[in-house]
């Protein structure tokens, strides 16, 4: 039985679940972290959540050939359908996802309850989710940016509780903001990077009358402020 190993941005997932909580994995990308983390005893059991057929066989599988069918459960369903109150799942990880649809999947089944850890790791649509957890009795606990390749992904992990977030807070990330890693300053300085070369078409084409190169000059002037300073 060879030991799973997780790409960077999973790696950093697995690392911010609770040691020995039971978790569950919505579209689990073959069900390497669900593995992993079994694998490796910090999770004692896991459910994975898939939407379609295939991937669901291919978590299967995984599971199965690592030998842990007893104790990864591998389910059919949509987003978080897939778990119920009697399932006493701790840590629900939901990644690699727009942020708008990890809020969807959130959203279809608060009969659930505030779970005591989310993980989740949005690809796009950050600001969105980080408004939603505070909306539904969630604060934001904690926060990383990891790098893969050319990506940068943003890691946000929630408890019930209340919080009150700014815009800033809701734009930068609460923890993020205030930590300034080389990470985040790397990607804003890409996006800023982004938004100078759409002003500039913008400016060229005698465009700046346009309510869009108002809206970028916004974005660009917040990011000098809170990443830059200037």
């Amino acid at each position: 039985m060879s030991q799973i190993k997780l790409t960077p941005r999973l790696e950093a997932v697995a690392n911010l679940v609770d040691d020995q909580a039971k978790m569950a994995d919505i579209g689990s990308d073959h069900a390497y972290l669900a593995t992993y983390l079994v694998e490796q005893k910090k999770s004692p059991e896991a459910i994975v959540g898939e939407v379609a057929k295939g991937p669901l066989e291919n978590a299967k599988s995984t599971v199965r050939a690592q030998g842990l069918s007893s104790r990864i459960d591998c389910r059919l369903a949509d987003g978080l359908a897939a778990l119920s109150k009697d399932d006493n799942v701790h840590s629900v990880v939901i990644a690699g996802m727009g942020g708008l649809l990890i809020k969807k999947i959130l959203d279809a089944k608060k009969e659930l309850g505030t779970f005591p850890q989310l993980v989740l790791q949005p690809n796009t649509d950050q600001d969105a989710l980080r408004a939603w957890l505070v909306e539904n009795g969630y604060a934001i606990q904690h926060e990383e940016m990891v790098a893969e390749g050319r990506h940068r992904y943003e890691i946000i992990v929630a408890r019930p509780g209340e919080q009150t977030l700014s815009r800033a807070d809701l734009t930068f990330g609460p923890i993020l903001r205030k930590k300034q890693g080389p990470i985040f300053k790397a990607k804003w300085q890409h996006e800023r990077d982004r938004y100078a070369q759409v002003v500039d078409r913008l400016e060229q084409s005698g465009q700046t009358a346009l309510p869009k190169y108002q809206e970028v000059k916004e974005w660009i002037e917040a990011i000098d402020s809170e990443v830059f300073h200037g």
